[in-house]
C-alpha cells in the first residue's frame, strides 16, 4: 500500500473560487474536504482527524472570519498546518497563529500546492 494522501480542508465562501482550488488540489493528489464557513469547517475537522492542512479565506459570513477560525484550529488541533488567504486584506504574519502562512488573492494554485508540500514534510 502506498503513502496515504495528505488531507486538506478548504474553507471558502465563494463557490467558484472554492471549486477551482479544490479541483487543483485534487489533481495534485491531495484528499480534499470543503466548507463554505467556519461552522462547517469545525464540523469537518471533528469528523476527520486525518486532516493535516487547512486553507482558509479570511472574509466569510457567519460571524467567524478566517483569522478567528485559524486561531481556534491552532488551539484545538495544534498539528494542523494553516494557510490563510484574502483578496481584500493584507495580513501581517504576526496576526497569524504559529506556523501559519498568508497568501494574497489571486493566488497561484501551484504556490498553494508547493506550500502544502513544504508544510507537511515530516
Amino acid at each position: 500500500m502506498g503513502n496515504p494522501r495528505i488531507a486538506v480542508l478548504v474553507v471558502e465562501d465563494e463557490a467558484v473560487i472554492r471549486t477551482s482550488i479544490v479541483e487543483e488540489l485534487e489533481d495534485a493528489g491531495f484528499e480534499v474536504f470543503e466548507a463554505s464557513n467556519a461552522a462547517q469547517a469545525i464540523e469537518i475537522l471533528i469528523a476527520n482527524s486525518r486532516i493535516e492542512v487547512m486553507f482558509t479565506d479570511v472574509d466569510m459570513p457567519g460571524g467567524v472570519d478566517g483569522l478567528k477560525l485559524a486561531a481556534s484550529v491552532r488551539d484545538r488541533w495544534p498539528p494542523i498546518k494553516i494557510i490563510v488567504t484574502s483578496g481584500h486584506r493584507s495580513i501581517d504574519v504576526d496576526a497569524l497563529p504559529v506556523e501559519a502562512r498568508f497568501m494574497a488573492k489571486p493566488y497561484d494554485p501551484n504556490a498553494v500546492i508547493r506550500s502544502i508540500g513544504e508544510m507537511t514534510l515530516n
